[in-house]
């Protein structure tokens, strides 16, 4: 196995990046305008337009996003936990606070998005609204991925749904008790890049390492096997909405820069903690990028 460490200077307000990670570590606590400018190493009379300029939006919007999306994972994916214990996690005074907000944000209230939650309608919010600065340092290692058999749920259509697959094969995890979240390897494998091939051809395989072969069952979950293969590999830290960033400077620079050739086979991904175990500042996911 080799390391190497590349770093890409790119144009971007490293004092915010700074204040967005504070944020993001810190969502239960309260946070003023005077903490953060300093946090920044930024004048309070600046702060404002350079965390704007750098994010396009308000910190204070960037801070309620934040809460919003974390309560929106605990309600999709934590069902035992109560709407209200939701609510004051994400620093409302109560449930009907906390749901005014929710609805305003994403066009459901936190019932229907537990019930039946809009994941293209949530996408296209903090799509439009986050823009946290992004790492410029990738730190790549050439392993041997071991051939792995795995339960497989595939996701075909558009990628913004893949949430609603992944809360299927969470339910499967959880009734069969046959790839356990805490104890067993968890992977994403998707056919190609989604933004280069229309929504109803895009698949995505989300898959569980187990230690023999599944029965069938009612979740459509079936039994798979990832080959061995020679891989980089690069920890992408954060929000699975910014694995692109991590993934472009892999392939346009890493790969570009070294003597090494992809093989056929698309990147995957194995996720070594999920969204609704940690807060999304604290995600841990492993890009592999086969190599010939």
């Amino acid at each position: 196995m080799s390391n190497a460490t590349v770093n890409y200077i790119l144009p971007l307000h490293r004092s915010i990046r700074r204040v967005c990670d504070y944020i993001d570590h810190n969502l239960d606590k309260q946070m003023t305008v005077t903490h953060l400018s300093e946090v920044a190493a930024l004048s309070k009379y600046h702060f404002h337009r350079v965390f704007v300029a750098s994010t396009n939006i308000t910190v204070s919007k960037y801070i309620l996003l934040a809460r919003l999306k974390r309560a929106s994972f605990e309600l999709a994916f934590e069902t035992d936990i109560k709407i209200i214990d939701i609510a004051l996690k994400a620093s409302f005074d109560s449930a009907e606070a906390f749901s005014r907000a929710f609805k305003r944000t994403f066009s459901q209230t936190p019932s229907e998005f537990r019930n039946q939650p809009q994941w293209p309608t949530w996408h296209r919010v903090l799509e439009q609204a986050a823009h946290k600065p992004i790492e410029n340092t990738l730190n790549v290692d050439i392993v041997t991925f071991p051939k792995t058999q795995v339960a497989v749920l595939e996701h075909r259509g558009a990628p913004e749904r893949v949430y609603e697959t992944a809360g299927e094969f969470v339910n499967w995890r959880k009734s069969s008790g046959l790839s356990p979240i805490r104890s067993s390897l968890t992977f994403g494998l998707p056919n190609g890049d989604p933004s280069t091939m229309p929504a109803s051809e895009f698949r995505f395989k989300i898959a569980g390492s187990v230690a023999k072969p599944i029965p069938s069952n009612d979740f459509g979950v079936l039994n798979a096997e990832i080959s061995a293969m020679r891989c980089a590999k690069v920890t992408h830290r954060g929000s699975h909405n910014t694995l692109e960033q991590t993934i472009y400077l892999f392939y346009q620079h890493w790969l570009v820069d070294s003597d090494e050739q992809p093989a056929a086979h698309p990147c995957f991904f194995q996720y070594l903690n999920l969204i609704h175990e940690v807060d999304e500042c604290d995600l841990r996911t492993d890009v592999f990028l086969p190599l010939c």
